[in-house]
């Protein structure tokens, strides 16, 4: 092997040697394990605790107005679709500033998107939200 040659690349890296895949039932309690700690680290993020919060609210309204089961379960879906892109928007964020701390065109339009993203479902939220409290209080 030369000098020039780099002696890692016959060598797997030591993630690879350390961190063995979990098969079977054992994957899925890693599997698990790997969404409690994605959960922890999103409620650190003050947009996804006032997201929690106007799921509480959104709730309260609808037993409030008597909404139907198919309102509630409508109401819950999008909020846990709202949950999961605010997940992959923090994803974003978290990579772009690791892989590009330097303020940057790219970086920041890819932040933007992922707000963008999040943005559409709180507006899909409170448009469904207000429609079943429009109809449930004046009968439209």
């Amino acid at each position: 092997m030369t000098d020039f040659q780099d002696k890692s690349a016959a060598e797997p890296p030591l993630a690879a040697k350390t961190i063995r895949k979990k098969t079977g039932i054992a994957h899925l309690f890693a599997a698990g394990q790997y969404s409690a700690q994605g959960f922890r680290r999103l409620i650190a993020e003050a947009a996804f605790r006032h997201e929690l919060l106007a799921f509480g609210v959104g709730l309260l309204l609808l037993v409030l107005v008597g909404a139907s089961l198919f309102e509630f379960v409508a109401f819950v879906v999008l909020m846990l679709l709202m949950f999961c892109v605010e997940a992959l928007n923090t994803a974003i964020e978290e990579l772009v500033d690791r892989i590009s701390p330097e303020i940057s065109t790219v970086g920041r339009n890819a932040k933007d998107l992922g707000s963008f993203a999040v943005f559409c479902l709180i507006a899909a939220n409170a448009v469904f939200v207000g429609y079943v409290v429009f109809t449930r209080l004046f009968g439209a």
